[in-house]
């Protein structure tokens, strides 16, 4: 480290006197030691004092302090043997397709150059104390398998003790962490913790597919799930019940928000953890892959004066998003937005959200009929689930108003059918649906190893069965680092809009059934999904097997 600038920074910062400094410097002098790690090993400065105005006057950020918690041990490994174990330099882990390095001295441009032509990594240093390295490094884990083994070590240390005590032991808030921190790491939207006869399996679900990450002794689970519920406030105590509840953490400089699930299975509690991050909501209709004809009839529909639009979809293919882009698309001073959710997942500026909470009496049916009473413009309730909700709903789109909300249906028409089958007159269907978008997530073909390959049976086939003319290649992923060697990196929607113009509309009101309605949408000019995923695939964007793997009926 530059021994001039510490200096200035310290004489500037008024941390030390001139005379006290001079004597401190000949005494680092004397220890053969730089003059910061001088002053920070012997306590005369304190690394909050001085590491950030030294990071700012370097032009480089400052390692957070919860990244002690993300340090992956494995990336060391891809490193040739005299950088892996430098004082001076550590990667930390890997974030946004960069890994952050740890660094004691920016300056070393002999280090940085190497660690850049070793590697494919793209580099984001960030500054941290050669003893804060050397801590990091030497810490337990680096993987959870590692901390898995420190705690199999200290297994007969807590015999006897209560299960609380347990879940609050360093290794296993150190393996819990670990976990988390690996999930949010992969870009993972779900954790996985399943409890099996013998061990229990962490999955991550990534770009919506599930994949294994790792095997824990059963001896350590009852301890591991009881400390997700003590951070989730749930009652550790009771596991004959399912039970819900919600983490807020900040990691790796943001903030995240983990709704966590219990059930009891034969083996014990299984947890899922849904990871949202708070700094992703700001998403556009335009960023979401909309083809432009679809994107033009959702902008006209949502910025109808009254009426109903639904999203449609399986959990996890990204209706919330939509609807939420939807309701930022059309926002403004002169309308008053209210929604009714279970739960509300992310905070939306000038919206008011009302959360749903069963224990007390506040469903869906009974917020959205109060709702009426405080003068909205635009309603989005998060689900419709029964009947009453079904029928408040559409007498606030008869009403004057313009209502959001979602369905579990599989497809855009079947959506007409599904109300019908609740109990809603199909006349007053008619009257009030607007539109119904359906939609699923497909995994986005990786930029960095899309490669044109010649079309295959899969292909040819969705294309015949489209009777569209079938392309000579088709772009796939090879496999890389940036995208774990799976070939796809990011998701994007695949969509189907039915929009009900005049003559649907008077056929919807006789009550047809599904065969018809399908028959007449097509006749209007409906699009379907495989239709939107072809053109995807055409594109680039994704592949022929996402399509189907999510189209399939």
């Amino acid at each position: 480290m530059d021994h001039g600038l510490v200096r200035q920074i310290i004489l500037d910062r008024q941390l030390l006197d001139v005379e006290r400094l001079r004597g401190l410097e000949g005494l680092a002098a004397s220890s053969n030691k730089p003059l910061l790690d001088s002053l920070l090993d012997e306590g005369y400065l304190r690394e909050e004092q001085i590491l950030p105005p030294l990071a700012s006057a370097l032009g480089v950020g400052l390692l957070a302090e919860d990244m002690d918690l993300a340090y992956t041990a494995d990336l060391a490994t891809e490193l040739p043997e005299p950088l892996r174990n430098d004082p001076e330099m550590l990667p930390i882990c890997r974030s946004g397709g960069r890994v952050i390095v740890a660094v004691s001295d920016p300056l070393r441009v002999d280090c940085v150059d190497r660690l850049r032509q070793s590697t494919d990594w793209i580099v984001e240093l960030r500054l941290a104390s050669r003893r804060r390295i050397e801590r990091i490094r030497n810490s337990i884990g680096g993987s959870a398998s590692v901390a898995v083994e420190h705690m199999q070590m200290e297994e007969d240390k807590t015999n006897g003790r209560s299960l609380e005590e347990l879940a609050n032991e360093a290794p296993i808030v150190k393996l819990v962490n670990l976990i988390v921190m690996q999930g949010i790491s992969e870009g993972a939207s779900d954790i996985h913790i399943e409890p099996y006869e013998k061990e229990a399996v962490v999955r991550y679900r990534v770009d919506g597919v599930l994949k294994d990450s790792g095997r824990h002794p059963m001896e350590q689970y009852p301890a591991m799930t009881s400390r997700i519920k003590i951070l989730a406030d749930l009652n550790i105590a009771e596991r004959r019940i399912p039970q819900d509840g919600r983490i807020s953490l900040r990691l790796m400089e943001r903030v995240y928000d983990l709704r966590v699930a219990t059930i009891p299975c034969l083996f014990g509690e299984g947890i899922v953890m849904r990871i949202l991050a708070k700094e992703n909501v700001r998403v556009s209709l335009e960023e979401l892959g909309f083809g432009p004809g679809t994107l033009a009839g959702f902008q006209k529909e949502i910025t109808k004066a009254h009426g109903i639009v639904l999203v449609t979809g399986p959990t996890g293919s990204g209706k919330t998003t939509s609807l939420y882009a939807a309701l930022d698309k059309i926002k403004s001073e002169a309308t008053k937005i209210i929604t009714v959710e279970d739960p509300v997942e992310y905070d939306l500026a000038g919206i008011n959200q009302i959360p749903v909470n069963a224990q007390v009496g506040m469903t869906f049916a009974v917020g959205l009929r109060s709702i009426l009473r405080l003068d909205p413009d635009i309603i989005m309730v998060g689900e419709i689930r029964d009947e009453e909700t079904a029928t408040i709903a559409i007498r606030s789109a008869l009403t004057g108003h313009l209502v959001f909300s979602t369905l579990h249906t599989n497809d855009a028409i079947s959506a007409v059918t599904r109300l019908v089958d609740m109990g809603v007159a199909p006349y007053l269907v008619a009257a009030s649906v607007n539109a119904i978008l359906a939609q699923r997530l497909v995994r986005r073909t990786c930029a960095h190893c899309r490669a044109a390959i010649k079309a295959d049976e899969a292909v040819r086939g969705l294309f015949a069965s489209l009777g569209r003319p079938v392309p000579e290649t088709v772009v796939v992923g090879k496999g890389c680092d940036e995208c774990s060697k799976s070939g796809y990196k990011g998701r994007l929607g695949l969509y189907e809009l039915f929009c009900i113009d005049d003559t649907i509309r008077e056929r919807v009101a006789a009550g047809p059934t599904l065969m018809e309605l399908r028959k007449l949408a097509v006749e209007r000019g409906f699009v379907g999904m495989r239709e939107d995923g072809a053109d995807k695939v055409l594109a680039g964007l994704t592949t022929v097997q996402e399509v189907i793997r999510v189209t399939q009926e």
